[in-house]
């Protein structure tokens, strides 16, 4: 496609609607190939969940219908996907068995009205108030709970009235499976498992699997599988798709105690609503977007409302589908329309092909599906929060007492423990060789750690000088009583007691146990790669130029005598840099921060848009660059150049408004932005992508094509092309986004750009081990000095993976 980038306005992550001309001609192809995706995931999908549920199939492709159209046209989050969800299988199987199809069809219209109620009420953020550990062991519970039961039809048999009967019954169906039906769910499974590491083959077999794999897996998986079945002619069955008769759903009221009705309404409208809340924020981080959550609340209710009213399964946000449209490369909200429009068109013309589905092949699409929503990711991250006892507990309390029961028992682990942790608190006694005593307490200090500190202060000798270090946490009265009452009697027979809370800025408490104003040394105590308008401890200057001073003030204060050492040993031994990076002037890029370096390492160029002047380009070279780049090629001897490009770049976005072809007497800019005329004609030819998600919009595009050309004109320098020849030169490619701070790294293999991962690199601990035991105030020769706090100490648990920031 020839895109004339000159006239192409800025695509906007604010808007839906796109401009004229090629940017919109981009966006509704993107839309309409994501929405084809989302469409092979969602029907075999819908129809697993309906199964699963008991319900008849058409309602799974309703709901999915009227979750794509309804919820896309008037949600508040841009590119998520609503329709059957796989969390409320559970609880609408048992709607369904215990109200029947028609009464749960009631039940989901109340719940679409209470939605959308909580909407225009302006509740939605406050559904966010509940413990992610909470939500994760929701979903966790629910996906075992149904892989538990699919498994029984993938072996042959039916799933029986609840998780525990089922697991009850699992060791007998193990026992005699039926080899046609576990056939083709093995089948099923092991396609779904297998397609997405097609494109992980070597040579130009990994080519082709990837080219393949952009086929959606659930689709494929049911399309070998019904295969399979009708060559060998195995007798199975099949799904029971009905002919479309909407006169035939009409809901009908519950019967059965008005309370336990209530209590089914308000747990559709919570787990839905959860669910449709979290997955808005998730896929809006995903795709850096803003999303109103309220109006996706009253999207989501008239959704369930609708599919109601037409005899749908209840609707919620997806991760599955969301994920999908968003990896697909969707722009706005109609690709989510049009897979609506798409799932609808195959209800109503492709139910003959339908039904030669077998059973088995979409028992096993939910049951992997059911295992997926158990992420280790998840689990990982609650445990690092110390939230694993929450999960766990709600994840056994979902598969054994259900979904309602499970939330609430859940929701009281957590107070449970936050209440544990309330009145936890660690109280240590340390003696120093000259007779001096700190005591160190951490966590809140309550009647309830009002003991240990007893315990602790009678151990101490009469006329100690004493040190009382608190974390700054809270503390109560019956505490502040103790140590008052403790320092006004250890002070009375002769010793001496220094009260101090080891807060950011080391502040003082006064002899009535407040905190002394102005009692932090110096003018600020603010880390170093805080930006001037953070340091809220110091009065704001008009001055610019006296915020520097108090920033120099800072650092000969504070960082000044940590790294002077090494700062004289490159004095005497000059700069040895390994490195040359070559990155823009904006004043957000902090190299020394997202490079994790330290004075020495990096020889930096800086300049408008990380350009590269091309040798022989009349009228746009310029020589400082080529200068500095020979300088660090030749004669620093640099063994790799990095060329760094990043979000929001303002040069990108003048390349594309055509600043440098205005008109008139060209200025330094213009003639300076001539140099990235490689860039835009690159981006026509071949623009540079993600490996793992899509542009945001063109101007992010350009930003990253822009980091590939200037690596080919760095080559035309021939003092680069000489040392790359030779194999003692790497050119290598960066891009970074302020608002995700995240890194990419370009491979030159694939033409893509890879997200940089957070793991710690060998030798990490041995240099922080060695930095705590060097003096205060010196470092290793070689070393960056460590992240420090006010008072100058490495924090205790940042030696191996924690932040290590250039002072």
């Amino acid at each position: 496609m020839t895109l004339d980038i000159s006239s192409a306005p800025i695509a906007s992550d604010t808007t839906d609607h796109a401009p004229p001309g090629p940017c919109a001609r981009i966006r509704w192809a993107q839309d309409l190939s994501a929405s084809l995706v989302v469409f092979l995931i969602a029907v075999p999908f819908s129809l697993g969940i309906a199964l699963a549920t008991g319900a008849p199939l058409t309602a799974g492709l309703a709901a999915a219908a009227v979750g794509g159209i309804v919820v896309g046209l008037f949600g508040g989050t841009t590119l998520m996907v609503s329709g059957p969800s796989a969390a409320l299988t559970v609880i609408t199987a048992g709607l369904i068995a215990q109200y029947g199809w028609q009464a749960t069809c009631t039940i989901t219209l109340a719940a679409g009205l209470l939605q959308l109620l909580l909407g225009a009420r302006r509740v939605a953020r406050t559904a966010l108030a509940v413990s992610p550990a909470i939500v994760h062991g929701m979903l966790a519970g629910v996906g075992l709970t149904i892989a538990i039961a699919q498994l029984h039809v993938v072996l042959g048999g039916s799933p029986q009235s609840s998780a525990l009967a089922d697991l009850l019954a699992l060791p007998g169906q193990l026992a005699g499976p039926q080899p046609p039906a576990l056939l083709v769910g093995a089948v099923t499974v092991a396609v779904l498992l297998g397609w997405p590491r097609l494109g992980r083959l070597p040579g130009r077999a990994g080519t082709s699997g990837a080219r393949l794999a952009k086929v959606p897996g659930p689709l494929v998986a049911v399309a070998l599988a019904t295969a399979l079945a009708l060559a060998l002619d195995l007798r199975l069955a099949h799904i029971g798709l009905p002919a479309w008769q909407p006169h035939a759903l009409v809901p009908a009221l519950p019967h059965g105690p008005l309370l336990g009705v209530l209590a089914a309404v308000l747990t559709v409208t919570a787990v839905a609503g959860v669910e449709s809340l979290l997955s808005a924020v998730a896929v809006d981080r995903m795709s850096r977007r803003t999303g109103d959550l309220d109006r996706e609340l009253r999207g989501q209710g008239l959704a369930n409302l609708l599919s109601g009213l037409i005899g749908g399964l209840p609707v919620a946000g997806g991760a599955v589908r969301s994920t999908a449209n968003v990896q697909a490369g969707a722009q706005s909200r109609w690709a989510s329309v049009l897979h609506g429009v798409w799932v609808l068109a195959a209800a109503l013309a492709l139910t003959g092909g339908l039904r030669l589905i077998p059973l088995a092949a979409l028992a096993a699409l939910v049951l992997v599906v059911g295992l997926q929503m158990v992420s280790f990711a998840h689990i990982r991250n609650v445990h690092r929060h110390r939230e694993f006892p929450v999960y766990l507990t709600t994840v056994v309390a979902v598969v054994t007492a259900g979904v309602l029961w499970g939330v609430a028992i859940g929701a009281g682990t957590a107070v449970l423990l936050a209440l544990y942790r309330l009145t936890r608190a660690h109280v240590d006694v340390e003696t120093g060789p000259d007779g001096s005593v700190t005591v160190h307490t951490h966590g809140p200090l309550t009647f309830t750690a009002v003991p240990r500190l007893s315990r602790a202060f009678a151990g101490i000798p009469a006329g100690a000088a004493v040190t009382v270090v608190h974390d700054g946490s809270f503390l109560d009265h019956a505490a502040y009583e103790t140590l008052h009452s403790w320092r006004s009697g250890h002070q009375g027979a002769g010793g001496r007691v220094s009260m101090v809370t080891r807060r950011q800025d080391d502040e003082v408490l006064d002899p009535d146990g407040t905190v002394r104003a102005g009692s932090s040394p110096g003018p600020h105590r603010c880390r170093a790669w805080t930006p001037w308008v953070g340091h809220h401890c110091v009065e704001q200057q008009e001055d610019p130029h006296g915020r520097l001073l108090d920033g120099v003030r800072g650092f000969q204060l504070h960082t000044a005598p940590l790294i002077r050492p090494e700062l004289a040993r490159l004095a005497r031994e000059g700069q040895t840099p390994s490195q040359l990076f070559l990155t823009c002037a904006d004043s957000r890029m902090v190299t020394s921060m997202i490079t994790n370096s330290g004075p020495g390492d990096l020889f930096t160029v800086r300049n408008v848009g990380n350009l590269v002047p091309a040798p022989f380009e009349p009228g746009a070279a310029d020589d400082s660059v080529a200068a500095a780049v020979q300088y660090a090629v030749e004669a620093l001897e640099v063994r790799s150049i990095t060329v760094c490009g990043h979000s929001g770049c303002g040069a990108m976005k003048a390349l594309l408004d055509g600043v440098h072809e205005r008109p008139g007497p060209p200025t330094a800019l213009t003639r300076w932005l001539r140099n990235g005329r490689g860039s835009l004609d690159r981006l026509r030819r071949a623009p540079a992508e993600f490996a793992d998600r899509p542009v945001v919009d063109l101007a992010e595009q350009l930003c990253i094509t822009n980091v590939v050309q200037q690596l080919d004109q760095l080559l035309a320098n021939p003092a680069v092309e000489r040392r790359v020849e030779e194999g003692t030169l790497r050119l290598v490619g960066m891009y970074f986004d302020f608002a995700t701070a995240q890194a990419y790294v370009l491979d030159r293999a694939a033409g893509t750009f890879s997200p940089v991962e957070a793991r710690a690199a060998a030798g990490t601990q041995a240099c922080a081990e060695a930095g705590a035991r060097a003096p205060a105030g010196s470092q290793p020769d070689g070393m960056s000095a460590e992240r420090v706090n006010e008072d100058g100490r490495v924090p205790a648990g940042e030696g191996e993976e924690g932040p290590r920031l250039a002072a």
